[in-house]
């Protein structure tokens, strides 16, 4: 490894906590196939076989610290969560955290798009760095790191159901139950343009079931689509039937 690169690179090992045993796996991980197709004599790979295990890794990871919770989840409740914290946006997140743009081996033409700047390069990085580690270490080693580099996230969305995908969860709820799905109405927007508050409400069958505010027509729709499926899943687990709202 080039004397510079493994300088650039021992901040990005500080922050991952993990020193590469070998260097060759560290530089193909931040090898983007731009620098490969400009530079094939001096970069023989690119890190998309390392993105790829660092994938299933990660999941493995994520679907097992789910699965371990003290508060069991349900089957549902666990692919949604997973789905959410493998996301694109939120890899890059870490990217971010990481600094990891700075560190990426790009190709001319790449790097002159922004390509350091790039969600899919970043997020897709930060998998083949995990694919990389696993690789040079072992499972458990490479699940501290993802479990520490995750851990907020995790927590956040077991806890306070953060980036969780209600209208989805409730879109279900609702055809099973009755057959039809929900219909969201923005019922008033408050505020100056670059600050308003938007309020929804949810109506499956004509009936209203839940209502939330939100800074954006989305946020107010997924807040009210909580407060349905709160509801429903409280009436249901006393064996009734869901009340109804008066619409104001």
């Amino acid at each position: 490894m080039p004397a510079s690169f493994s300088k650039n690179t021992r901040e990005l090992e500080d922050s991952l906590g993990y020193r590469f045993k070998d260097s060759k796996l560290l530089i193909e991980a931040l090898t983007h196939k731009s620098y490969q197709h400009e530079n094939p004599d001096e970069a023989l790979n690119y890190n998309e076989r390392l993105e790829f295990l660092g994938d299933s890794v990660l999941g493995l990871v994520i679907a097992e610290a789910l699965f371990m919770n003290e508060t069991p989840l349900t089957e549902a409740d666990m692919s949604k969560m997973k789905s959410y914290l493998v996301k694109e946006a939120v890899l890059f997140d870490t990217a971010s955290r990481l600094s990891l743009g700075t560190y990426i081996r790009l190709g001319r033409g790449e790097e002159s798009t922004g390509g350091r700047q790039k969600k899919s390069i970043l997020s897709d990085g930060v998998e083949a760095l995990f694919g990389a580690i696993f690789l040079d270490s072992n499972y458990e080693t490479v699940k501290s790191i993802i479990l520490r580099l995750f851990s907020d996230k995790i927590s956040n969305i077991i806890s306070k159901k953060e980036g969780y995908d209600f209208k989805s969860d409730l879109q279900e709820k609702s055809q099973s139950m009755f057959g039809i799905l929900p219909e969201y109405r923005i019922v008033k927007q408050e505020g100056e343009e670059h600050k308003k508050v938007f309020t929804a409400e949810v109506y499956i069958s004509g009936q209203l079931y839940g209502s939330g505010i939100g800074k954006s027509k989305k946020d107010a729709q997924m807040s009210a689509a909580k407060e349905a499926l709160h509801r429903i899943r409280g009436t249901a687990q006393k064996g009734g039937s869901v009340p109804l709202l008066e619409s104001p």
